[in-house]
């Protein structure tokens, strides 16, 4: 019996491992959580990207510098129909830090 299909290798994602803040009280006061599944910055290197819900016909993302997020936890995994899975995360990036929130939208006027 041949087979059909073939095993792909998945794109490997690293996240790096950050440290739990010993209060998270106080990281509530300093910073704001973001949930999504995080991918590479195609160009630079030293920004992530955060799919805010990638299975959603209208998603959207943010990008954060990496040096702005302080604690990252893993969140449950999404599986799609087809049996793809997608990594999810809890990113806390720190108050007053430039993000850039991305969505797709029709061109036309607004009369």
């Amino acid at each position: 019996m041949p087979i059909s299909q073939f095993p792909q290798a998945a794109e490997k994602f690293e996240i790096q491992a950050y440290k739990r803040p010993k209060n998270l009280k106080e990281l509530l006061k300093s910073h704001v959580a973001f949930t999504g599944s995080p991918r590479k910055h195609p160009f630079d290197p030293e920004r992530i990207i955060l799919v805010a819900d990638p299975y959603s016909s209208n998603a959207f993302y943010y990008e954060f510098h990496k040096s702005d997020i302080s604690y990252l936890e893993e969140r449950p995994n999404l599986v799609n129909g087809g049996g793809q899975t997608v990594l999810m995360a809890r990113i806390w990036v720190k108050k007053n830090s430039i993000g850039v929130r991305s969505a797709r939208f029709i061109v036309g006027d607004t009369r």
